[in-house]
């Protein structure tokens, strides 16, 4: 090997021996950093004297496999988070058993000033406690429906964001997606803009599970779980009009509330053939669209229930088969074709309200009486204590099936409301497990500190090495020249 030739490898090897110093710094730099995968330093026999180095370029590390277990784990507790915050807000609404504010305790409430009333039917205080025990307990129901569309508005506009979010983020993947093999072809390093696309990448994935696909020239395409086309090329575009304040009798079957398009087509967002399936943006369209709806037909429920008892023919003989009982629909009898929202507009009959300038005697003489009657008569006090546990057929199936009494299908109410609480908390628990152990596997196989620790000791010496032969080659010149 003559001097010239071991110059050239020499310098060849500072020069790789630079970049990589560069590289394995970049790696303990960015450990922790989401989403950066390790770097290594391809290198390659030198053309010019056909046994030095150079270098080719920089290797990106990662497994997709485990990006795609990741990203799924991501988008399970991205959804499961969501409705477990539902549910857990709406048994807040309604009470647990032990709440002595929650639905159940309000109408153990009233019962229990009824029969207090009716032990002393001539107390004008009694009476007055009784008519706002009533109240209270419509007001409760009224509270917990108007929470449950709050509930249901926030997942509306919830989605009308989460929808510009995809939608910008897939256009940043379109110019990410672009400038990469210009980079690439131009000899550029593009592994930071690949990181980056991951990033964006993962931001979807939360909302809307996707699948990766590799194209040529370091492209890819994204596909939700079911089918739809997000990126192919050129981003989609999805478009879902924010309604604002929705109200329980508001679907997308009557076209009072959006659906999701994308491209200007329908996307089908339910049943086994729909286009997206999972993450966070499915959640608060389940919100919307399905467990604020049902929760909200279980309120009406318990209102029918406690609107019907008091219209049973024959429970107060001062009343016409026209008068509204002791709960009405917002002043009315009840109409079955009415009863979407119905807890929302329960309330007490305002005859008997004292503060409505109502009299609360008329709960002892009939809420038709013209005249306060026989102060000692507690007879119609018994009879609405008595329909109160009178077991009837619920109007509700999903309170399960045969007879009940009205405190009975107030602690069905609660029941329910606090299994489907827990179920969906284990469930947020389990997901958020998941995807904890997942991130400590990924992370397993990411940066290993010690390990480029080790390459840094190694390229120090291998540039040591190089910069010693440079030397000797040097003082060989100085040799020759002074001969």
């Amino acid at each position: 090997m003559n001097m010239s030739t071991a110059l050239n490898n020499a310098l060849g090897g500072l020069s790789a021996a630079s970049r990589g110093a560069a590289v394995v710094s970049g790696n303990i730099a960015n450990a922790l950093t989401p989403s950066y995968a390790r770097r290594s330093l391809e290198l390659a026999t030198s053309p010019i004297s056909g046994n030095g180095v150079r270098v080719v370029g920089i290797t990106r590390h990662h497994d997709p496999v485990l990006i795609a277990n990741q990203r799924k784990t991501d988008a399970d507790f991205a959804a499961a988070k969501t409705i477990s915050q539902f549910h857990s807000n709406y048994e807040n609404l309604i009470g647990s058993a032990d709440d002595a504010a929650s639905i159940a305790a309000r109408l153990a409430q009233f019962e229990s000033s009824l029969i207090t009333a009716a032990s002393l039917p001539d107390s004008a205080q009694r009476l007055d406690q009784a008519a706002r025990a009533a109240r209270d307990f419509s007001s409760a129901l009224n509270s917990a429906s108007d929470g449950l569309q709050h509930m249901r508005s926030n997942a509306d506009r919830t989605i009308g964001k989460q929808v510009d979010t995809l939608n910008q983020t897939l256009k940043d993947i379109e110019k990410l997606n672009a400038r990469i093999p210009a980079i690439r072809s131009s000899g550029g390093d593009i592994g930071a803009l690949v990181d980056q696309r991951q990033i964006l990448i993962d931001q979807i994935n939360e909302l809307v599970p996707v699948n990766v696909v590799a194209r040529e020239n370091d492209q890819v395409s994204l596909y939700a779980e079911g089918g739809l086309i997000l990126f192919e090329g050129t981003s989609a575009q999805l478009s879902f009009t924010t309604t604002g304040d929705t109200m329980p009798h508001m679907t997308v079957a009557n076209g009072l509330l959006s659906g999701l398009e994308v491209n200007g087509r329908p996307i089908r967002l339910s049943g086994d053939f729909a286009q997206i399936k999972g993450g966070a943006l499915m959640a608060q369209f389940a919100v919307r669209d399905e467990l604020a709806v049902e929760a909200q037909a279980d309120l009406d429920a318990v209102a029918r229930d406690l609107i019907e008892r008091f219209e049973t023919a024959g429970l107060d003989p001062t009343a016409t088969a026209a008068d509204p009982g002791l709960f009405t629909d917002d002043g009315n009898r009840f109409d079955a074709t009415r009863e979407t929202g119905l807890a929302s507009r329960i309330s007490i009959n305002v005859v008997v309200d004292p503060d409505a300038g109502g009299d609360s005697w008329k709960l002892r003489a009939g809420l038709g009486a013209l005249t306060p009657g026989a102060p000692g008569d507690a007879s119609q006090l018994h009879a609405f204590g008595v329909i109160l546990s009178d077991a009837r057929p619920i109007p509700s199936a999903s309170f399960g099936t045969g007879s009940m009494r009205a405190a009975e299908i107030t602690e069905a109410l609660l029941s329910k409301a606090g299994t489907n609480a827990h179920a969906a908390d284990q469930r947020s628990i389990f997901a958020a497990n998941a995807q904890l152990e997942m991130q400590k596997i990924v992370a397993e196989q990411g940066v290993d500190s010690d390990a480029e620790l080790q390459r840094l000791m190694q390229i120090e010496q291998t540039y040591a090495a190089n910069a010693r032969v440079v030397t000797v080659v040097d003082e060989l010149m100085d040799t020759l020249l002074r001969l």
